[in-house]
């Protein structure tokens, strides 16, 4: 069996290294794609495998439909390096809106229950993020997600109204940095562990703040040292790989 590739032995396309027309995707080789809004992650992978002319290929960490930015698929051998990718710090920039609770914990369920906001301030927020959102911390995945309970999708028994309950885990946050909060609008930049829900950090600072919240847009910006703003949309990669017809 091939051992996996260290990452400077694999060949990453991005905006500033375009792949040749006659490149074997079926080697090994790095994309950077900026996942379109409500793609799933799959549907990038599958759009990009059929112009890859090629099997075997894979993403380095899911993205929910309503994020856009980085997603990083491997091709070939380097399928097999996706582990080392997803052990990296991933950057977010998420847009959180206070006043209201979605049961998916982000803007693809309607708000279902309503909190006042005239108590929160900038001050308040940054004083929250610093005592509960510092460093390792036990988070509560969103009940709307993938993880397995009893051999099912969580969401999948949430959907059928089914009681679920998701045990909280570690993970880390590296880094936060307020952008703006204006009209109950937060943007703000995360760097954090793998694993970690940014729809959590929203719905769990709403309650921490004496409201409630929730993700109302999110954007992945970097993954270690991979950047959004040297990716690839799936179309462009669409546009160059056609070209060798």
């Amino acid at each position: 069996m091939a051992k996996a590739l260290p990452l400077e032995q694999i060949q990453v396309f991005d905006t500033e290294n375009l792949p040749s027309p006659d490149f074997d995707f079926g080697t090994a080789s790095i994309l950077l794609v900026n996942k379109p809004q409500t793609w799933t992650s799959f549907d990038v992978v599958r759009y990009v495998r059929g112009r890859l002319r090629t099997k075997k290929v894979g993403h380095a960490g899911t993205l929910d439909p309503m994020a856009t930015g980085l997603l990083i698929l491997c091709s070939g051998r380097a399928t097999k390096s996706i582990s080392q990718l997803q052990e990296m710090p991933k950057t977010y920039i998420g847009e959180i809106t206070f006043g209201g609770s979605t049961p998916t914990y982000d803007a693809d369920s309607e708000v279902d229950e309503t909190a006042p906001t005239d108590h929160i301030t900038t001050d308040k927020i940054e004083k929250v993020l610093e005592e509960h959102f510092n460093g390792e911390i036990s988070q509560v995945p969103p009940v709307y997600s993938a993880l397995k309970v009893g051999g099912k999708r969580s969401y999948e028994l949430a959907r059928r109204g089914k009681a679920v309950e998701l045990a909280a885990r570690p993970v880390t946050i590296h880094s936060h940095q307020i952008i703006s909060f204006e009209n109950n609008k937060l943007l703000i930049s995360i760097t954090c562990s793998k694993g970690t829900y940014i729809r959590s950090i929203a719905h769990d600072l709403g309650k921490l703040l004496n409201s409630l919240g929730h993700l109302s847009g999110l954007e992945r910006t970097a993954i270690g040292e991979y950047s959004s703003q040297k990716a690839l949309s799936p179309h462009k990669i669409d546009e160059l790989l056609n070209a060798k017809d």
